[in-house]
């Protein structure tokens, strides 16, 4: 063989070896100094879920500095921050249909836009494009004590909406997300309730319970309760019958009937927990 290609030959095999080595270096996963995070609240029936990276302040100026004023930024560190929906929302009273977004956003010294973006795979902000825009808001930044890492958290929490903060530094910037849980849990109730086996009280007081814990659909409500009793009295759906005859200013029927589910609660089992029943009695007999 001559020397030409033996060389030939050596160059191959050192080729070959490199590459069957490369992989190894591709696969090797290291801690990021903004380790990524994921952080999800139910509201209601519906999920947010919010997929980010942590970035920390090491004594640099941020807002105007690291994060520039008025530009796009990725709303934390490395890959874009998402934000997904399991359901249509309303964000700062615009409509937003349920699906995963990159959650952009334009810092500024008084005010700052929040993007809902299509592009919610992409790193950093480099790809976005605000023809992708789905929505946008306005918050208003308020100062907070320090945090050394950016979190998003959700500072209040209800039925039918929560709020979703960014918070970093010295300062937290909050909006509003709201959902329908009413509709779907009425649209869900009367399915259920129909299905409901004969001998199924609970259900249909179940349903009627939410109407009355939320004060909504409360005529259906009262139906429903009447279902339930008609099945099996119980403490529960006759304490839901008590409670509405104190809606209707029938405190004395109200507190009868309350004692009378505390009568057959004991009666079913003798160490059933009268408590939300005694709270209602001393509310009614105080006034």
């Amino acid at each position: 063989m001559k020397k030409s290609q033996i060389f030939a030959v050596g160059v191959s095999i050192a080729a070959a070896a490199l590459l069957a080595v490369a992989p190894a270096f591709a696969q090797l996963d290291l801690p990021r100094p903004s380790p990524k995070a994921t952080v999800s609240q139910t509201v209601g029936l519906t999920d947010i879920t919010i997929t980010y990276c942590r970035p920390s302040v090491k004594g640099r100026v941020i807002w105007g500095g690291l994060v520039p004023y008025d530009q796009v930024w990725r709303t934390g560190a490395n890959e874009a921050t998402t934000i997904t929906f399991s359901d249509d929302v309303t964000v700062e009273g615009t409509k937003l249909p349920a699906g995963t977004y990159g959650l952009f956003t334009i810092p500024g010294k008084d005010e700052w836009t929040v993007v809902f973006n299509k592009g919610a795979k992409q790193w950093g902000a480099y790809e976005y494009k605000q023809a992708d825009d789905v929505l946008r808001i306005k918050a208003t930044p308020h100062a907070v004590d320090a945090h050394e890492l950016l979190t998003f958290i959700f500072p209040t929490v209800a039925t039918e909406s929560a709020t979703v903060a960014i918070v970093w530094e010295k300062l937290a910037v909050p909006f509003t997300v709201k959902v329908d849980t009413t509709t779907k849990v009425l649209a869900a109730a009367r399915k259920a309730i129909a299905d409901a086996k004969p001998d199924d009280w609970r259900t249909s007081y179940r349903a009627a319970a939410f109407c009355l814990d939320n004060n909504v659909n409360l005529d259906e409500a009262r139906t429903w309760l009447a279902k339930s009793v008609a099945v099996k009295e119980t403490m529960y759906n006759l304490a839901g019958q008590a409670r509405f005859l104190a809606l209707d200013g029938k405190k004395a029927d109200a507190i009868a009937l309350a004692k009378k589910a505390i009568t057959v609660g004991k009666a079913a089992d003798p160490k059933a927990d009268t408590a939300m029943v005694d709270n209602l009695l001393k509310e009614w007999e105080k006034k």
